[in-house]
């Protein structure tokens, strides 16, 4: 059985996750803000769970973190990155504050986590990072794009990291969801920026609209998706990247097309600026 360090354990994704391993008879370091937040949604404490106070953003609690799962368990082989949230807004009407604070969540709370658990997977020559990013990540949207940046971020970091670690005996994978019936879309998980630019409202207001009226309907099952990422971390050759629902696969299929298609019609441009 695995030990496994979850970030963001609390709820949503993060949550199923831990259930679904811990069902498996894996362990669980499951970490969050709150602690008494982790143990909530455990009421049954089941045997393997550790439930530690982390929050992404500082880096001493991870380390932390990590020394306790080191002294309870005695080694660390599934990171699941999943702590983040979503920022809505038009990129010129979000402001500064805003962005930075969502950066510092999505991107810098993942370099943290890994700064903090890598030195043990290498030590172990074994392990499996899994990053929970969003098809947003590879196809983002007017009024999202801003949170589409930080996951585009993530698929850069995993990409990179997937290489470096390979030699190691690590794998990655960037987890790449569409829509999920999980508190995501609600305050809890998502901050909306005001819609102060009248002239955006053709570009981004539908999909504002589209996002506050989808709160519980979207179309994924977390415990679901939950099985799905726990069985990439159980096979022997698991991919880089796994896309998880029908709406995550029909925009990453749009999204190659168009690629393709500008590539193709403007190949004779790029190839002009040969020497």
């Amino acid at each position: 059985m695995s030990v496994w360090f979850v970030t963001g354990a609390a709820r949503g994704l993060g949550a199923e996750i831990t259930r679904e391993a811990l069902e498996r008879g894996h362990s669980v370091v499951a970490t969050a803000r709150d602690v008494s937040a982790v143990l909530r949604a455990y009421p049954q404490k089941p045997d393997g769970l550790l439930a530690v106070r982390a929050d992404v953003t500082e880096p001493e609690q991870l380390t932390a973190a990590v020394e306790a799962a080191l002294a309870e368990f005695g080694r660390i082989d599934v990171v699941v990155n999943n702590a983040g949230y979503g920022l809505v807004g038009a990129i010129e009407e979000a402001s500064d504050k805003a962005v930075r604070d969502l950066f510092d969540v999505n991107v810098f709370g993942v370099l943290n986590t890994l700064r903090a658990t890598l030195p043990t997977l290498r030590a172990q020559r074994s392990g499996h990072v899994v990053n929970i990013g969003s098809v947003g990540g590879f196809a983002t949207a007017p009024a999202v794009g801003l949170y589409g940046a930080s996951k585009f971020a993530l698929e850069g970091i995993s990409e990179a990291l997937h290489g470096e670690l390979a030699p190691l005996g690590v794998r990655v994978t960037i987890v790449e969801p569409g829509g999920f019936r999980t508190d995501f879309l609600n305050s809890s998980s998502i901050q909306v920026e005001p819609a102060s630019i009248a002239d955006y409202d053709a570009g981004a207001g539908p999909v504002r609209e589209a996002l506050a009226g989808n709160d519980g309907r979207q179309p994924g099952d977390p415990a679901k998706g939950a099985r799905a990422v726990v069985d990439v971390t159980e096979v022997a050759e698991p991919p880089l990247r796994l896309q998880l629902g029908a709406d995550a696969v029909e925009r990453v299929e749009a999204k190659l097309d168009l690629v393709r298609r500008e590539l193709d019609e403007w190949r004779h441009v790029a190839l002009s600026t040969a020497v």
